[in-house]
């Protein structure tokens, strides 16, 4: 059984009324779904295209889809994005189509499976759109591999 979310604090629906650069941090934070696949390793080609691989970042727990390090991340992986609203617009072209800073950015509602509309964290992947259970550690690839485990984002 999965809990509910702690909606403590959280003004109902605030992403639809307030800019993104005036969330609070938990606010900030709340955006984000669960689904993890911000964490997966990206392939970029010359084109700019990038390419999602299910190996997932060193720091990633495949259960639950979250950093297993949160907040001291950047000391393990210097390379991670910190995702602010004034890095949103410049880190766009990585971002998953269903992440949910993207879809605000864009003018675009949440998912229903989103976890502020569900109340419940587990949704995300009851929907089927998480990386849970899906991913191999970076560790254990050759990172001239990468390109053969690329795959198609879950939706």
């Amino acid at each position: 059984m999965s809990s509910k979310i702690d909606r403590a604090g959280l003004a109902d629906r605030f992403w639809e009324t307030k800019p993104m650069d005036k969330l609070n941090k938990q606010e900030w934070e709340a955006l984000c779904d669960g689904c993890g696949k911000c964490c997966l390793n990206k392939l970029e080609d010359d084109d700019g295209e990038v390419a999602l691989t299910r190996i997932a970042c060193r720091l990633l727990d495949d259960s639950t889809c979250l950093c297993s390090n949160y907040m001291m991340r950047h000391e393990f992986v210097p390379e991670c994005i910190a995702l602010t609203p004034t890095t949103l617009e410049k880190h766009m072209y990585w971002l998953p189509e269903t992440c949910g800073y993207r879809l605000i950015y864009e003018g675009r509602p949440l998912f229903d499976w989103h976890p502020l509309i569900s109340g419940d964290p587990q949704s995300v992947h009851d929907a089927g759109v998480s990386i849970q259970h899906r991913t191999i550690a970076e560790t254990d690839v050759d990172e001239d591999d990468w390109d053969d485990h690329i795959i198609e984002e879950p939706t």
